[in-house]
């Protein structure tokens, strides 16, 4: 975005006039590139213009290939695991159906203005975080670097859960599925049942030692986990050959990962809605407890889904959109991928609900047949009288209807005794009330669920592919919030760059391959995002709307859509969202005070999980990780606030010709710091409303209503020189 810009003072040096006129009068006259061409003056300290203007690579910065691609390339960066696994969850623990109503009012209040606003500045700077809040004003320059450091944190464990997902893949080509029954153990006497699948469950064993081989503490690394080693190679190996040619490479995956998901969601949605007991699951989501919704916690929690599911702050969302042109209609785009994965989210929530309304079902059935089965004994036993069973119960056929009148009239008949009797209620609510989030809904409940269905293996192959589709398009986002500002920043290769970048990232993460991996996850999901994204997105609104101004935003806006968005986003930008940001940032720091720092270990000999805290190690590891992705902020600010680096720009450029451009070649010459000669093809001139910008048409020129951003490409332009940041920082 250009900042205001000020008329080019009369006094410019005449030299240089005469010898872009020289230049002018000496070139080919058949050449029609060049005629096409225009030469632009800039002051380069004193007038800004576009970003795009003072930079020599953007006439050659990659483009999306169409609309869709770019679509698709943002919903599948929005719509990730977080979706499946997250927002289920939060809907069946904070009121079903009435959790929709303050998740959808907090979208509309910071979730799509402040999207809108990252497409906005993305787009019309066209560069990664680190050049977009480097060039709107350099003491914030950190913001963008945080966001990198954040991108990496998130891409070194979440890469680790796409792994876990390539392994499950893997083993899904088996019938029946080796999670579907414990494994037998054999010793010189017998073969019995492995103790600690017996005392949990098939698929919660085969998770935690299986799988995992889990650790029982953090502290207690066990060595490397090579199975799951080279699948995390395997993951980080498709990111690297999708992302090394940039969006040229990704953005045709993005066909298929981006679209996958949803044909899987939807054959789930089929196949669910013909499963026994699947309505019942959808009814206990949908049905709304609306005094639940009035908490406090409610809120908090529906706002940093909305913060985090549409990838607020990790830079992604910024160098998708810098790839696009200028006139698109980010606006369109901002409402319309926050909708679908808002929807995305309702899908997979009907999807888990239908599927574990199912898994209920089998359990109660198990749980109406064991309890019959007790009742008969207590019957014979003489504990019951046969008198208080309704006669036309049976129980070799009973339902679970009938099982339930029976257990409450022996409730009622026998009140003082009851307890002793054993018997439990077998409601399928009980089942469903049992919230599961994360890696236990993905890889323990989903898992044991789809062991019931027919053909299984081809539903779990098609399930945890979706995943590592999912996984995939989240983290070509990411890692695209790493490169593209280094890239834009230090001038460096991308291919280069991406294979260094993915390596130490593998070799870094074989910290969460290990035994206790699991744990460090947990570290890494808790404390290395949530905080320092909140602070950076609270300093990329305050950046726009009170540094770089919120009048001049929407004016920027307004030539960008070619209509003036509507007044709305004006007072949401101003004045709700820094509110409610901030009421969330103040909300998180006292929920992570309240919060014991700890995690949940596997214990063998229990089978079953137990909270632990994080040692005096891991306290200092939670607390760098919060330190570190905030740390650039302050860091830079200080460097340019006392002026570390020197900035001292006494140079002019000189201009070189090639394939009908004027190219801008930097040279310093004595004595001559005042003006910038550059040239732009008409496609590339920024709109009329980003500076006040001189025309001269060139001598014997037809005479044109000539419009200020000089699209009839027959004059030169005498414009300012953007302000570029102090420093490549």
């Amino acid at each position: 975005m250009p900042k205001n810009s000020k008329v080019v003072k009369r006094e410019l040096d005449d030299e240089v006039i005469e010898s872009v006129k020289d230049l002018l009068s000496n070139e080919d006259s058949s050449d029609d590139a060049f005629k096409k061409s225009e030469l632009m003056v800039h002051d380069q300290e004193e007038k800004d213009v576009d970003v795009e203007e003072g930079s020599d690579v953007e006439d050659e910065r990659p483009a999306w290939n169409s609309k869709l691609q770019y679509i698709l390339a943002q919903v599948g960066f929005s719509v990730g695991l977080g979706n499946v696994w997250r927002f289920p969850y939060l809907c069946q623990k904070n009121g079903g159906g009435a959790y929709l109503v303050p998740y959808l009012i907090l979208l509309l209040i910071i979730g799509i203005p402040l999207f809108f606003l990252e497409l906005a500045v993305g787009q019309r700077i066209r560069r990664g975080s680190i050049g977009v809040w480097n060039y709107i004003s350099p003491k914030l320059g950190g913001i963008g670097f945080a966001s990198c450091v954040v991108c990496f944190f998130v891409a070194l464990y979440y890469n680790v859960i796409i792994g876990w997902s390539l392994f499950y893949f893997s083993q899904s080509f088996q019938h029946p599925l080796p999670w579907d029954q414990c494994p037998l153990v054999k010793n010189a006497s017998h073969t019995f049942v492995e103790p600690e699948c017996e005392k949990s469950s098939a698929t919660t064993y085969y998770w935690y030692r299986e799988a995992l081989n889990i650790s029982s503490s953090l502290s207690e690394s066990g060595g490397l986990n090579w199975k799951m080693t080279i699948c995390l190679l395997a993951a980080w190996v498709m990111v690297c050959l999708a992302m090394i040619k940039g969006i040229q490479s990704s953005g045709k995956i993005m066909y298929f990962s981006s679209l996958f998901p949803y044909v899987v969601l939807l054959c789930f949605l089929i196949r669910g809605l013909l499963l026994n007991g699947s309505v019942d699951g959808i009814r206990h989501m949908f049905t709304p407890k609306l005094e639940i919704m009035l908490e406090p916690k409610v809120w908090r929690e529906a706002a940093t889904q909305v913060f985090f599911a549409l990838g607020l702050g990790f830079g992604g969302v910024i160098a998708f959109s810098s790839y696009n042109k200028r006139d698109n209609n980010c606006h369109f785009d901002a409402v319309l991928v926050s909708f679908i994965n808002f929807f995305t989210s309702v899908l997979a929530t009907l999807v888990v609900f239908a599927v574990l309304g199912f898994k209920a079902n089998i359990i109660n059935e198990k749980c109406v047949i064991q309890n019959s089965e007790r009742i008969l004994k207590l019957l014979k036993m003489g504990n019951l009288s046969q008198d208080m069973i309704p006669h036309h119960i049976n129980f070799s056929s009973i339902t679970a209807e009938d099982y339930s009148l029976v257990y409450d009239i022996i409730q009622k008949v026998k009140e003082e005794e009851f307890d002793s009797l054993g018997l439990k209620s077998c409601q399928i609510e009980d089942e469903l009330n049992k919230a599961v989030q994360g890696t236990g809904l993905a890889f323990i409940a989903f898992t044991e669920a789809m062991t019931h269905f027919p053909a299984s293996p081809f539903w779990s192959v098609m399930f945890f592919l979706m995943l590592v589709n999912l996984g995939l398009g989240s983290m070509f986002g990411t890692i695209e919030g790493i490169i593209t500002p280094i890239v834009d920043t230090f001038k460096v290769r991308k291919e280069i760059l991406t294979v260094i970048c993915c390596l130490v990232a593998f070799f870094i993460g074989l910290i969460f391959v290990q035994r206790s991996g699991n744990y460090f996850v947990t570290m890494f999901d808790d404390y290395s995002a949530t905080l320092p994204l909140l602070i950076v997105v609270i300093l990329e609104n305050i950046a726009v709307i009170q540094i770089y101004g919120i009048d001049k935003f929407m004016e920027d806006l307004k030539d960008m859509l070619g209509f003036s968005p509507s007044q709305y986003y004006y007072y949401m930008w101003k004045y709700v969202s820094p509110f409610v940001l901030l009421c969330l940032l103040v909300a998180s720091i006292v929920q992570m005070g309240l919060s014991p720092p700890g995690y949940n270990a596997w214990i063998e000999d229990k089978a079953m999980e137990d909270f632990h805290s994080y040692p005096t190690w891991g306290m200092i590891v939670c607390i760098s990780l919060m330190v570190l992705a905030i740390l650039p902020v302050p860091i830079v600010f200080m460097v340019r606030r006392c002026n570390l680096i020197d900035d001292s720009s006494g140079s002019l450029a000189s201009v070189s010709y090639k394939r009908g451009r004027i190219i801008k070649e930097p040279v310093n010459l004595e004595g001559d710091s005042a003006s910038l000669i550059h040239g732009k093809s008409p496609s590339e001139v920024p709109s009329p409303n980003f500076g006040k910008n001189i025309y001269r048409k060139q001598t014997g020129s037809p005479t044109l209503d000539t419009a200020p951003n000089g699209r009839y490409g027959i004059g030169y332009l005498m414009a300012d020189m953007p302000d570029m940041p102090e420093s490549d920082l």
